[in-house]
């Protein structure tokens, strides 16, 4: 057994010098190795008090790991400890393929206090803990096939073509997310959803696992991750590997081109981590789960002014915990395509063909562009706006609306201003 102990007194001049620390050990074959790390998260104490900024912690430092071969993988804040094996690895990080060389561990410095923080961090070699499991597989909810779900829906569509439901940002255990992967899924499958992008910050370790999820299922699942950094995070849709959060943000878009993925700026007004860079994607997250702590704000629709409208939009639930109280698919996508596969869903965003709404099971309507024409489905008594605030109000349950005058986006909301869907 070995050990090597590394202590480090991190200061705010070290997060300004450089946002990440490599601790580099060497492997010599073990077959496994763990991490471990220790430090005093303390409680933020801000300056003007505030409602959400109560409980955070004073420190937190993430936690992740490279090697020869490349990114093992990130749990960031939420864990203290990994093991990675030849046959298997805590989720979050890649396990396999273990060769002789240099590794490292790779901090991020998120928070700091001022006066600084102690942090110890041991690798042995070999590990003395196995990885945690996966998780078992929960029972499949009982559904009707994805044609015959898009039979009831009614929705308009040119032929050939259909309006596939989803939910474009969620998370696992592979990340900060309480649900093991296989329950995610199951969830996705129980609130409906034809498909479901599963987005871990900094991490590809759910991929490999995601072709077998969905064929047990029955659910379309499009793997993603969130690159992940102080200045803002964006989804890279795809299995096009993994997208190093520590290169600029143009990077992350030129890797998601090169290799055929996309990426989508998320949530760009949230608190702490809001979109800082000039950088735009290929596609904008609008309808973040934020939007539901009042849906009568218009903050988002003032920065979609100032935005580049010729990116499509979509939204996400940014699903973490199921004691948050939503469940998946709020909002949800929908998406005009040829099939449900994640190619082409993926290149259906691409062409704009999306829309957003309220979640399924509330059955508060839609806004369809089909050729052009924007239609409201289960929609009777709301109004349509427009982004020079033109108004109509919708009277039948299944709608045209005529084409929007300049193509814009237009919302749908109640006659007292609360959003209902994005069209």
């Amino acid at each position: 057994m070995t050990i090597h102990r590394f202590v480090r007194h991190l200061t705010p001049e070290d997060q300004a010098a450089s946002r990440h620390l490599r601790l580099p050990f060497p492997y010599d074959g073990e077959g496994s190795f763990e991490v471990r790390l220790t430090y005093q998260r303390g409680e933020l104490s801000p300056l003007v008090p505030f409602p959400r900024g109560e409980g955070r912690a004073a420190a937190v430092v993430d936690l992740g790991c490279e090697g020869p071969g490349g990114w093992r993988g990130w749990s960031g804040g939420a864990r203290e400890w990994f093991t990675i094996c030849d046959d298997g690895a805590t989720p979050g990080y890649v396990g396999g393929g273990l060769v002789p060389g240099e590794y490292a561990v790779v901090l991020g410095l998120h928070r700091i206090p001022a006066e600084g923080v102690e942090v110890v961090v041991e690798v042995e070699l070999p590990a003395r803990r196995r990885p945690e499991a996966e998780g078992e597989h929960p029972p499949s909810p009982g559904r009707e096939d994805v044609r015959e779900r898009q039979a009831t829906r009614r929705l308009p569509a040119p032929a050939g073509m259909a309006w596939y439901a989803g939910d474009f940002h969620a998370h696992s255990r592979h990340s900060d997310g309480t649900l093991p992967l296989p329950h995610l899924v199951a969830a996705g499958v129980g609130a409906g959803l034809d498909f479901l992008a599963v987005t871990e910050h900094n991490t590809v370790s759910h991929h490999a696992l995601l072709p077998g999820l969905a064929s047990r299922y029955g659910i379309t699942l499009i793997p993603g991750q969130e690159v992940t950094t102080h200045r803002g995070h964006a989804n890279a849709y795809g299995d096009i590997g993994f997208v190093d959060f520590r290169e600029p943000a143009e990077a992350w878009r030129v890797a998601c081109e090169e290799r055929g993925g996309l990426l989508s700026v998320n949530h760009p007004l949230q608190d702490d981590c809001g979109w800082q860079y000039a950088e735009r994607g290929h596609a904008l997250e609008l309808w973040h789960i934020t939007w539901f702590l009042d849906l009568m704000a218009t903050g988002p629709w003032a920065l979609w002014e100032r935005w580049d409208q010729s990116l499509p939009v979509i939204g996400g639930s940014d699903f973490h915990n199921p004691d948050q109280g939503f469940p998946l698919g709020t909002p949800t996508t929908w998406v005009l395509a040829e099939e449900d596969s994640p190619e082409a869903l993926l290149a259906a965003v691409r062409a704009g063909r999306t829309a957003i709404s309220l979640p399924q099971a509330l059955g508060a309507g839609v806004l369809l562009r089909v050729d052009g024409e924007l239609w409201a489905v289960g929609a009777d008594g709301a109004v349509a706006v427009d982004l020079e605030g033109q108004r109509t109000v919708v009277r039948g349950e299944r709608v045209s609306l005529g084409t929007p005058a300049g193509g814009g986006l237009v919302r749908l909301e109640t006659p007292g201003g609360s959003l209902i869907a994005i069209g």
